[in-house]
């Protein structure tokens, strides 16, 4: 595991396997750069594959509230990339393919392709008014309700929907990690709810020309497609594909075959 300053934060990185072909991924909201491990695992040679810590994940440096969560992730992510050498296969999980997607759309010249598992931007469904967005917002409703008073309960409300077995059937030290990281999750409405970084701006999304894939679970939350859908109508060279029995959080469940799905871009 390397440290650095990436765009004024401190942060660990970890690496895998050597090659020319170069991809930078980022994980999903309460993990860190390990989440990463499995898929790796499945990657053939020729692939060298490179994850952060993103602010206030794993070893990186804690977000202290004084800069959008969101903007100092991208920052982060842009320096890493800019470190690497691009263009690059830009990775990114959930959070973290919200801010694989933003640094596309700011820096087109580091990325060669483009794979979004799950991107987590959920304003783009509310935009087209999908149903799936109402039941969304109720269920996240009750996750930051929570939060102030009983920030273990927001943390199982959320893990119940967007991660993998149950809450309470986790290792104690995971349980106060996942957590400690709730106002983490509340820190990104501005961006993937409200769209401050304007990533849905008329024509914005119409001009990223970079191969894109849109990977999502058969069995994910019915906003994930209602999103995939949005995005995919307005990528110019988007296409979509589903892991049948696979939840929200695959590329640690399904390496294999999130790993087969990539390599086919």
């Amino acid at each position: 595991m390397a440290e650095a300053v990436l765009g004024g934060h401190r942060s660990s990185y970890r690496h895998w396997g050597q090659g020319p072909r170069q991809m930078l991924a980022l994980h999903c909201s309460l993990a860190h750069a390990g989440a990463w491990a499995g898929l790796a695992a499945q990657l053939p040679g020729g692939i060298s594959l490179t994850a952060p810590d993103l602010p206030g994940h794993g070893r990186s440096e804690p977000w202290l509230g004084t800069e959008d969560l969101h903007s100092v992730a991208t920052r982060m992510a842009t320096a890493l990339a800019d470190q690497i050498g691009g263009p690059l296969d830009l990775l990114g999980h959930s959070f973290g393919a919200t801010i694989a997607l933003r640094l596309a759309l700011e820096r087109p010249d580091l990325v060669q392709r483009l794979i979004l598992i799950e991107p987590v931007l959920f304003a783009a469904a509310q935009a087209v008014n999908a149903p799936e967005f109402l039941a969304f917002a109720a269920e996240y409703q009750a996750v930051d309700a929570a939060m102030e008073d009983h920030p273990e309960q927001a943390a199982a409300l959320f893990h119940g929907r967007w991660g993998v077995g149950a809450f309470a059937a986790l290792p104690e030290a995971q349980r106060a990690y996942m957590t400690a990281r709730m106002p983490l999750v509340r820190a990104q409405n501005p961006v993937l709810l409200q769209d401050v970084a304007q990533m849905l701006a008329p024509g914005r999304l119409e001009a990223l020309t970079r191969p894109t894939l849109l990977i999502e679970g058969g069995d994910s939350p019915p906003v994930i497609a209602a999103i995939h859908r949005a995005l995919a109508d307005r990528l110019p060279m988007a296409r979509r594909h589903v892991v049948a029995g696979a939840g929200h959080m695959l590329p640690i469940t399904h390496p294999a075959e999130v790993a087969r799905v990539i390599l086919s871009l």
